[in-house]
């Protein structure tokens, strides 16, 4: 094998590594959206200070869940409730909730 196609080989494996995610597991998902339900499953549903629509997360693409999850996590993100929800949850849990939801129709 030439260095070229060994390092094309190379290169092709490292861009496929980084665009992998681990899959979320959808029945485990659903056992965990328990909570998020409360406010994001009941239809027109408002905070109440500040004043706003809840967003409906069922159906919502997989990869904007996993990102908004992290992010409340990190506190890139920040709402009281959403950050300690998402405290509260490991890598796989966000995974599997965001396989779930994203599965749902809207």
């Amino acid at each position: 094998m030439t260095r070229l196609q060994l390092l094309g080989l190379t290169a092709a494996a490292a861009l496929f590594a980084a665009g992998a995610h681990a899959e979320g597991d959808k029945a485990a998902g659903r056992k965990l959206v328990y909570t998020c339900n409360g406010c994001h499953g009941v239809v027109g549903y408002e905070n109440a200070y500040p004043r706003y629509p809840v967003p409906k997360i069922a159906g919502q693409n997989e990869q904007y869940l996993l990102n908004a999850l992290h992010e409340y996590q990190s506190g890139e993100r920040t709402h009281p409730t959403m950050g300690a929800q998402a405290q509260s949850l490991s890598d796989k849990d966000i995974a599997d909730i965001a396989a779930y939801l994203s599965s749902l129709a809207k």
